[in-house]
């Protein structure tokens, strides 16, 4: 295994980037198309360092924003047009989001006289259909209701409502594991050509297999990270960058013992888990999401900034998560 002084001297040349769904549609914009295609440039931007290189590269994206206003145009609209099912949902914010991605970096890349193409996957993610959080929806999704509407929406559309801390009420669904990504063949085919690869945008559309190779959507939602990391382990990329809104990843966050972690083990990181210091509504999934990755293999997580991906790249900043035979090399 390549020691981490090494890994952090030398620059990836496999690897693949999970894009935070804040970082195209942050919650204080309107979502206008004209927002969400300026969120696009600015992300593509940011990037280019990275997309310019001589790489293989994919890029997952998150889709939490925009398929919460697809599902409050449900919500406006019930009384005169049928509404779809969630999976077309994670559909269309997949296909959408995914759209203005390629083009936003395409467009970077040309203006730069670079060539590189970029290519988006539409990606089917089974589940199991027994996985408990069927069972127990609990993952919120779209806009806050007032009880009265909550109840009412809840009658109409058969959406489960639950009230959320205190803000008010929202549609909770259920969240099940990714099990197997559709095709996945496809996105290491086009990634090892070179292509930029935008594939698994939103955890994915969640299906279930049927028997013959068949499958069928399922009304839930699939965490982006922990699919960015399955897709990552499948096709053998031993670095994952998951971008976030802070630089690094903090214990005790919040108290006067607040302490950024720089490079972290994986057991020291299970340990922290452990303790709870990462909780399920903000850094936590994050967290299993790289426990996951470098447990089936993968080598090295950096959690960071998007602004900051080529000094995190390189070590300097962001938290470095590796394994503990990197961590003895140190």
């Amino acid at each position: 295994m390549k020691p981490v002084k090494n890994i952090f001297t030398e620059l990836p040349e496999r690897l693949l980037v999970a894009v935070g769904g804040n970082a195209t549609h942050p919650e204080d914009i309107t979502g206008t198309s004209e927002e969400q295609i300026e969120m696009a440039r600015l992300t593509a931007k940011a990037l280019l360092p990275l997309t310019s290189l001589d790489n293989e590269l994919i890029i997952t994206h998150g889709n939490g924003p925009v398929v919460g206003k697809i599902l409050m145009r449900q919500v406006l609209t019930r009384d005169k047009i049928a509404p779809m099912p969630l999976d077309i949902c994670v559909a269309h914010s997949q296909g959408g989001i995914a759209y203005l991605l390629l083009q936003a970096i395409e467009n970077s890349l040309r203006e730069i006289n670079n060539d590189r193409h970029v290519a988006v996957l539409l990606t089917q993610v089974e589940v199991n259909e027994n996985d408990p959080a069927f069972e127990n929806p609990s993952k919120p999704i779209g806009a806050f209701y007032s009880e009265e509407e909550a109840a009412t929406i809840s009658k109409e559309l058969g959406w489960l409502m639950k009230e959320d801390s205190g803000r008010g009420w929202r549609h909770v669904v259920a969240s099940p594991k990714p099990r197997h990504i559709c095709d996945v063949s496809l996105v290491q085919v086009l990634a090892r050509r070179g292509t930029i690869v935008i594939a698994g945008g939103g955890g994915g559309i969640p299906v279930i297999p049927l028997p013959n190779g068949l499958r069928k959507g399922v009304a839930a939602v699939i965490d982006k990270d922990l699919t960015s990391a399955h897709m990552a382990n499948v096709t053998g990329i031993p670095v994952m960058m998951i971008l976030t809104a802070v630089s690094k990843v903090a214990i005790n966050f919040g108290s006067p013992e607040q302490k950024e972690l720089d490079v972290v083990s994986l057991n020291e990181l299970k340990r922290y888990r452990k303790e709870g210091q990462f909780p399920p509504g903000s850094m936590g999934p994050k967290i299993d999401a790289a426990i996951r990755f470098i447990e089936g293999g993968g080598q090295r997580v950096i959690i960071c900034q998007l602004e900051e991906v080529m000094p995190a790249l390189r070590g300097e900043t962001g938290t470095q998560i590796v394994t503990e035979n990197s961590i003895a090399d140190l």
